[in-house]
């Protein structure tokens, strides 16, 4: 697609805030329908392992999508694999609402939920790398840390909408009108897709002395993408932890009301969104992402380990549990808040490593990464919970935020400046 002239460099705010409600319509899908896990389950008629199942499919298809929807980005350019991923997104989750909804008189098959979830990953995966590229190609090096984090937080921004919306949407009108919610701001992201998403005007020519040439391998074929894209993938298991049974454990471990469950969540949501700028500014000027990044994953360690040894002392009762249960949600909100902040710093070093001319398939190796995780994770929960209890499935998010620590190292790398419109 050519790019037109009459936009200015100001129009590059515009096409953030697209790919923001993009992100944040397609969030409150993929992060907002765990929030209703203990209605579905019992909507649905499901047990935990099989409801492990149905959540994670729906990160399945998005992760069997998404290196094919980068590299179509790359090669068609943002706007028409936006429109196209989210018409048919908001197409798909209207046959949902028509029939995989459960109602009084009937409860549809396992398989109509099943693969419209699964369908719903694969058509929304589009989102991710396309909106990415558009932020790398029209925010300069100066700005891209902030940008890639701002348009990050639209995954928080959805789910704190779907953890305070979509529970009472279930609870009070049934998944029928939940579908319908979620199809709508599809509709709608896709309207703002279509009259602010455009290719940027060509950027000045950088003189001999600033340019450096982009490396001769494509991301597909840099092992130190690879080492950042399995890091990223790694890193993300105990956030969908929280995010997939964080309201089950809530429920079932620490007997938490339908208010309070959803306050936590909630408060999880809105402080990652809150970190993600932070993080974002805060290492934009400072040029420290790897750093901030090895910070979040040793962080992460500590908290999911304290949150596995007051599960534990909750298990043996050896103090007062209604303390420890309440000491149990503000670790829970922490260790959520901490494993959700480092996306944009993550995605930004990646899409730098790469160049915005490769960052659509970039991005889509790492959500691939992400949403592989993201399907085996709700699986996993229910077996090792039925192994050794809720204490084993926070032991475990805090040794695989351990794992990634040695993967989000410093690299020396090819500084690639990317194409984008100066400020």
């Amino acid at each position: 697609m050519s790019s037109d002239p009459h936009f200015s460099p100001r129009h590059r705010w515009k096409v953030l805030a697209a790919g923001v409600a993009a992100n944040a319509a397609f969030s409150v899908a993929f992060s907002g329908i765990p929030m209703t896990a203990v209605l579905m389950r019992s909507g649905y008629r499901l047990d935990n392992a099989t409801l492990g199942l149905v959540l994670g499919l729906m990160g399945l298809g998005i992760a069997v999508s998404e290196l094919p929807w980068g590299l179509l980005t790359d090669r068609w350019g943002d706007r028409p694999v936006l429109l196209t991923g989210l018409g048919a997104t908001t197409a798909a989750l209207v046959a949902m609402a028509l029939f995989a909804a459960p109602t009084a008189q009937q409860v549809p098959g396992l398989g109509w939920l099943g693969a419209g979830l699964l369908l719903v990953g694969l058509l929304g995966g589009s989102v991710n790398g396309a909106s990415g590229r558009a932020v790398m190609t029209w925010f300069a090096d100066g700005e891209r840390g902030l940008a890639m984090s701002i348009r990050q937080t639209a995954v928080p921004l959805g789910g704190g909408i779907g953890a305070l919306v979509l529970p009472v949407v279930a609870l009070h009108f049934g998944f029928a009108a939940l579908y319908g919610l979620l199809a709508a701001l599809c509709a709608l992201s896709a309207l703002l897709c279509r009259a602010w998403v455009h290719e940027p005007p060509a950027a000045p020519r950088a003189t001999p002395a600033a340019h450096v040439a982009a490396p001769h391998n494509g991301p597909l074929r840099d092992p130190r993408v690879w080492r950042i894209v399995a890091g990223i993938g790694i890193l993300c298991a105990p956030q969908f932890a929280v995010l997939s049974f964080g309201t089950v454990f809530l429920h079932d471990f620490g007997h938490a009301g339908l208010a309070a469950i959803t306050a936590t969540m909630v408060t999880v949501q809105v402080g990652a969104m809150a970190m993600r700028v932070w993080s974002g500014r805060w290492t934009g000027r400072r040029r420290n992402r790897p750093a901030y990044l090895r910070a979040c994953s040793m962080l992460s360690v500590l908290l999911f380990a304290a949150l596995g040894a007051v599960s534990l002392a909750v298990d043996a009762t050896v103090v007062d549990s209604s303390t420890l249960r309440i000491v149990l949600i503000v670790l829970l909100a922490a260790c959520g808040v901490c494993v959700s902040a480092w996306h944009g710093v993550a995605y930004t070093e990646l899409a730098v490593l790469a160049g915005a001319a490769r960052a659509g398939t970039a991005l889509g190796m790492a959500n691939t990464s992400v949403f592989a995780v993201c399907f085996l994770t709700p699986l996993s929960i229910p077996h090792l919970q039925a192994l050794q209890g809720w204490p084993l499935v926070w032991f475990a998010a805090s040794a695989c935020a351990l794992m990634a620590l040695p993967l989000l190292v410093p690299i020396q790398r090819t500084r690639v400046e990317a194409v984008g419109v100066r400020p």
